[in-house]
C-alpha cells in the first residue's frame, strides 16, 4: 500500500509530505495507482519549481517507494501561498485517487 502523510503547521499549511510503499494494484509497469500517485507527486514538485521558483528539500529512495519533501522556510508571502495552493491541489488529487482505490493508497494528515 502507498501511504502518504501530509504534515501541517498549526495554521493548516503543509510543511512536509511523505510518500512510501507500493500500491501492488497490478504488476510493475501496469500499476495505475502507483503511476497516478507518482505523477501527481512529481508533477507537483516540478510545478512548484517551475511556477514558484522554489526547490523543495527532497529525500528519495527509489526501491522503497519513498519520497519526502519539505517546504523551505523563509519564503516571501506570495511565493509561500502559491506553493501551498499547489500542495493543496496535490492533496485533493491524491484524496480522489484514495476514494477510488482506498485499498491501495491511504492519505493521512
Amino acid at each position: 500500500m502507498i501511504n502518504v502523510v501530509f504534515d501541517r503547521n498549526q495554521d493548516g499549511t503543509i510543511h512536509t509530505f511523505t510518500m512510501s510503499g507500493h500500491a501492488d494494484f497490478a504488476e510493475n509497469g501496469k500499476d495505475l495507482v502507483c503511476a497516478g500517485a507518482s505523477t501527481v507527486s512529481f508533477g507537483t514538485v516540478n510545478a512548484i519549481a517551475a511556477i514558484c521558483g522554489v526547490e523543495l528539500d527532497v529525500e528519495m529512495e527509489g526501491e522503497g517507494g519513498f519520497l519526502r519533501c519539505r517546504v523551505p522556510k523563509k519564503l516571501d508571502t506570495d511565493t509561500y501561498e502559491k506553493v501551498q495552493l499547489l500542495l493543496e491541489g496535490m492533496f485533493y488529487s491524491l484524496k480522489t485517487l484514495e476514494e477510488q482505490y482506498g485499498q491501495f493508497i491511504q492519505i493521512k494528515t
